[in-house]
């Protein structure tokens, strides 16, 4: 048996022939790669605008922007996904396509279980994107943040919150957890409390609360005014009274409580209808002091 010696000359040339082989590939490869690249420009332009002309154009009638949305970027990634595929038949890669899709399923598994998150995030990104409870727009209060609906994408809901802060929440976590959305209803019911001196004349106070709530905030049909007693204070005996306003934001019911209580107070004055406030009393034995706090407090 002869003995086959290493040679560092032979192996060098058989690199540099690989090498050199690959080189020549390459360079025959180069006209195909420039068209592939061509490709894939061509169709990241016609994807930008079949995503435009797809908002602008099919989906108009759709009264919901985040379905707009949605739909749009859909379209966008099919194209580019066209594109992709035939720009790899241009490289003449048809193996490798072959290859990638044989093993999408097995990739698609372990994806999964690697994205459990973000897949979850997706697909409630399209319930929410089909559910009409949430629109673009929308004053909405969730997972203790509040403010208008800005994106509904295929990972988080945009809000940006009254002070001009934004605020990204995982469309799982939308989803999964109560919410409150403003701006479904046009009218919202608003409610103010306060109390009067135990002296006061109770049919009095009830009859001017409800004047005085009619005639400055219009009700409509199955609407009234509603005034309840709810406790015997500690100083005073205390009510709620409830109206109905227009209102889709949260702002308008402060603006409605604001003038309530300025003209609450206004007419209990005129009437003489007295509002108390706590008197404290501090026990030094035989000598008692009652201190009324500041009205400030």
């Amino acid at each position: 048996m002869t003995e086959e010696k290493f040679s560092i000359h032979n192996s060098i040339t058989g690199l540099w022939d690989k090498l050199d082989g690959w080189m020549d590939a390459m360079i025959l490869k180069l006209p195909n790669l420039a068209v592939a690249i061509i490709v894939m420009i061509v169709f990241y332009f016609i994807a930008k605008g079949m995503k435009k002309l797809s908002h602008k154009v099919l989906f108009r009638k759709m009264s919901d922007e985040s379905i707009k949305q949605v739909m749009s970027k859909l379209i966008y990634a099919i194209v580019m996904l066209i594109g992709f595929f035939i720009a790899l038949g241009v490289m003449q890669l048809d193996k490798v396509l072959t290859s990638v899709l044989a093993g999408a399923g097995v990739m698609g598994l372990a994806i999964g279980f690697a994205l459990q998150g973000t897949l979850s995030n997706t697909v409630s990104g399209f319930m929410l994107s089909f559910q009409p409870k949430v629109r673009i727009g929308d004053f909405i209060e969730a997972q203790g943040k509040s403010g208008y609906v800005e994106e509904i994408d295929l990972r988080t809901v945009t809000i940006r919150q009254p002070d001009n802060d934004y605020v990204m929440i995982p469309n799982k976590i939308f989803v999964e957890n109560p919410f409150t959305n403003y701006s479904w209803t046009e009218r919202g019911r608003v409610s103010v409390s306060c109390g009067v001196g135990y002296e006061s004349d109770l049919q009095k106070v009830e009859e001017l609360v409800v004047k005085i709530i009619s005639e400055n905030f219009e009700q409509h049909d199955n609407e009234e005014v509603e005034f309840f007693f709810t406790e015997f204070g500690d100083s005073s005996i205390n009510f709620i009274t409830r109206f109905w306003i227009h209102s889709q934001k949260p702002k308008p019911k402060f603006e409605a409580q604001h003038k309530a209580i300025k003209l609450i107070k206004k007419n209990f004055d005129e009437a003489g209808i007295n509002i108390p406030f706590p008197i404290r009393t501090l026990d030094f034995g035989k000598n008692s002091i009652q201190i009324a706090p500041n009205k400030d407090e």
